[in-house]
C-alpha cells in the first residue's frame, strides 16, 4: 500500500507524530518532497531538537529557506522562544495594558512578567506559527513534523491551553469593564479586548483545521516492535478522544530480505509485531516501509523512501 489522498486539493495540513526514534522526520520530509512536487509545500518542524537540517544536509533554522533540489519545497524549525518574543514584541502594549488594568502588579512587577515565559507556551506558539502561516497563504500544503508523542500531543491540545488562558484574561478584564462602566455609566472596548477577541478567532481557526479531515490529517509513524505499538495505541486513542481521527499509518523499518542471517532472524521476530500492527489498526490504510541499509540522509536517500512511501503515485 502506499500514503493516499495527500494530493486532495482541500487538504491543507499533514502532521506526522509516534515515538522518538521511528522515523518521523524522514517521512514527514519525504512526504513533503513528494507533495512539492505539484504543490508549493513548506515543512515545518515543531520538534525543540530539530534534525530537518541534518537529515536534507541543509541549514534550516528558524526563517523560511528553500530548500536546495526541490523547487517548490520550503523548511523552517520553529524555535517556540523566538515564536514568543516575536509575540510579545507584535502585542507588548496590550498585554501590559491587560495587566496594568487587571491586576495589582506595580509597574516593575509588570515589566518583570512581560519577560518570563509561560508553562505550556512552546505547543501554543509552534501551533500559532503554524496557523499564521497558513492563514498567510504562500503555500499549497503544510507538512509538520512533531516531536515524540508527548510533545505531540500536547501540540494538538495547544488551543485548550490557549483558550484556558483567554478565558482567565477575559475574567480579569470583565472586572476592570465593570467598574469603568460603573464610574463612566459606559465602556468602549479598546485594544485588549482587540487583542483577546483575536486569540479567541486562532483558537476557534486551530480547532477547526484539527477537527476537519478534510482539511488535516494526522499521520502515525510505527515501527514493529512492541513499545512503538503500544504507544502508537494510546496515541490514536488520545487523538481520537480529542476529535481527530488518524485513517493511514506508516510502518517504518520492516526487514524484508532474506539475504543473510541476521536478516532472517530479524524479519522472523518481526513477524508477530507486523500481525498486531495488522490486527490493532486495520481500520488505517498501512504503509509499510522497508529498513534502508544507510542512515536516510541527503536528497537521494529521501527520495527513494519517498518512493517507498508513494510508489509511483503522481500528484495531478
Amino acid at each position: 500500500m502506499a500514503l493516499t489522498g495527500l494530493g486532495n486539493d482541500e487538504l491543507k495540513l499533514i502532521i506526522f507524530g509516534g515515538k522518538g526514534g521511528v522515523g518521523k522526520t524522514s517521512c514527514a520530509i519525504a512526504t513533503a518532497l513528494a507533495l512539492s512536487e505539484n504543490f508549493e509545500t513548506l515543512l515545518i518542524s515543531t520538534d525543540p531538537a530539530h534534525s530537518v537540517s541534518d537529515c536534507l544536509e541543509q541549514q534550516i533554522g528558524f526563517n523560511v529557506v528553500k530548500v536546495s533540489g526541490a523547487a517548490k519545497l520550503s523548511a523552517i524549525e520553529v524555535v517556540a522562544d523566538e515564536a514568543l518574543t516575536i509575540f510579545k514584541a507584535a502585542h507588548h502594549n496590550a498585554l501590559k495594558k491587560l495587566l496594568v488594568t487587571s491586576s495589582n502588579f506595580d509597574k516593575d512587577d509588570i515589566d518583570e512578567m512581560l519577560t518570563l515565559s509561560i508553562p505550556g507556551i512552546d505547543e501554543i506558539m509552534s501551533f500559532k506559527t503554524i496557523i499564521d502561516f497558513m492563514e498567510e497563504g504562500n503555500y499549497e500544503k503544510y507538512v509538520v513534523d512533531t516531536a515524540p508523542t508527548g510533545h505531540a500531543l500536547r501540540l494538538i491540545s495547544s488551543p485548550k491551553m490557549l483558550d484556558a488562558w483567554i478565558k482567565v484574561a477575559a475574567k480579569m478584564r470583565w472586572k476592570y469593564r465593570y467598574m469603568i462602566t460603573s464610574f463612566a455609566g459606559s465602556y468602549v472596548p479598546d485594544d485588549v479586548d482587540t487583542f483577546l477577541l483575536n486569540l479567541k478567532k486562532t483558537v476557534k481557526r486551530i480547532e477547526n483545521i484539527l477537527r476537519d479531515k478534510t482539511k488535516c490529517e494526522f499521520i502515525p509513524v510505527c515501527i514493529p516492535e512492541s513499545m512503538a505499538i503500544s504507544e502508537t495505541n494510546r496515541l490514536l486513542s488520545d487523538l481520537n478522544s480529542t476529535g481527530i481521527v488518524a485513517q493511514q499509518i506508516i510502518v517504518n523499518n520492516v526487514m524484508v530480505s532474506d539475504d543473510c542471517a541476521f536478516c532472517r532472524n530479524r524479519k522472523a521476530g518481526q513477524s508477530k509485531y507486523l500481525e498486531q500492527i495488522n490486527d490493532n489498526f486495520q481500520s488505517l490504510n498501512r504503509v509499510e516501509v522497508p529498513v534502508f541499509e544507510t542512515e536516510i540522509r541527503g536528497l537521494e536517500s529521501l527520495n527513494r523512501l519517498k518512493r517507498g512511501l508513494f510508489g509511483s503515485q503522481q500528484f495531478n
